[in-house]
């Protein structure tokens, strides 16, 4: 059978990384760096600075992945890149990535789903790739949320940060079962009612501005720790597959409490859980591919492990995605 076989990660980071500390001071906000990680767990993020857009950062990621796979921007004939901060309106941030690579020619675009946007861009590239219609993809997350943040607002604007993270994808023929490597299985969800819980309250159609992050956090923390946990089942259902069997789960890094409490519900050892939300903060789309990165990069996450993909965000949407890697 066809299958998407991962061969590369790559991240970015904006060269400024700003504190708690240096957060609640430099904007006189009512906070503290113990409050912060008391309630989130994280201690430091990254800001992109005037010079540093969503297609920069995931244009540096993107390269690290080509690198890693051993591949040049030459042979990837498909760029999904998730963001919910593109640099302009239209045209997608992946075709200004696809031009910074010099590899035009081949299929480029955005998909928005905010934090389970590399989860949607990832199902949407493996069905391209299992289908023929591309061969090598590059699957990228790339943010510049601080953009969006009301950095009056202590509730949203010390949990967000900067960043972007990239995988490549390439198609192989492989014998069919849970040992292969390759993406195994996935599954994504969305439930528009929740909209009014986690949203921006602006758009080119309604506003003609950006508008700033809004969210309702004891509700959203809530919705993510069912629907994470029910996701992560059923995507073990679809390979036969038990919890037992996940070397690591990669969840988007949103907060260290929503990440202990979905592991506790699947009764999945904490040592199994990648966590770069203290160093990083929710980086939304990024979140899961950084963590990803930094994991395979230090040694953690070899090949032949099960790994465990898993992200909710606005909307709502949420999805799960299990590779062998």
């Amino acid at each position: 059978m066809r299958r998407s076989i991962l061969v590369g990660t790559g991240s970015a980071l904006p060269k400024r990384a700003v504190s708690n500390a240096e957060l609640a001071e430099s904007l006189d906000l009512e906070t503290s760096d113990e409050w912060i990680v008391e309630r989130t767990g994280i201690t430091n993020r990254y800001i992109a600075g005037d010079d540093e857009t969503t297609a920069s950062l995931a244009t540096i990621a993107a390269c690290e992945a080509l690198e890693a796979a051993g591949m040049a921007a030459s042979d990837i004939d498909l760029i999904v890149l998730a963001t919910a901060t593109p640099d302009q309106t239209f045209p997608a941030t992946a075709t200004v990535v696809q031009q910074n690579l010099g590899c035009n020619g081949g299929i480029a675009f955005d998909v928005a789903a905010v934090c389970s946007g590399f989860l949607y861009a990832l199902g949407v590239a493996d069905s391209m790739l299992r289908s023929g219609m591309a061969n090598r993809a590059l699957v990228i997350g790339a943010e510049t949320f601080s953009r969006i943040l009301d950095w009056e607002d202590r509730t949203t604007c010390v949990l967000f940060g900067d960043g972007a993270g990239a995988i490549v994808l390439e198609a192989r023929e492989v014998s069919d079962g849970p040992d292969e490597r390759g993406i195994l299985a996935t599954r994504l969800h969305a439930d528009g009612a929740h909209n009014q819980l986690l949203f921006v309250d602006g758009g080119p159609s309604t506003t003609g501005t950006v508008g700033k992050l809004r969210m309702k956090g004891r509700e959203v923390f809530r919705h993510a720790v069912f629907n994470l946990a029910q996701v992560l089942r059923e995507v073990l259902e679809d390979t036969g597959l038990q919890v037992s069997d996940i070397d690591w789960l990669v969840p988007h890094q949103a907060n260290a409490r929503i990440l202990d409490a979905t592991a506790k519900k699947l009764a999945l050892p904490a040592e199994k859980v990648i966590m770069t939300v203290a160093q990083h903060a929710n980086t939304s789309a990024a979140s899961v591919p950084l963590a990803l990165s930094v994991a395979v990069r230090d040694g953690r996450i070899q090949q032949g492990d099960l790994v465990m993909l898993e992200a909710m965000g606005g909307g709502f949407t949420w999805g799960a995605s299990l590779i062998r890697m």
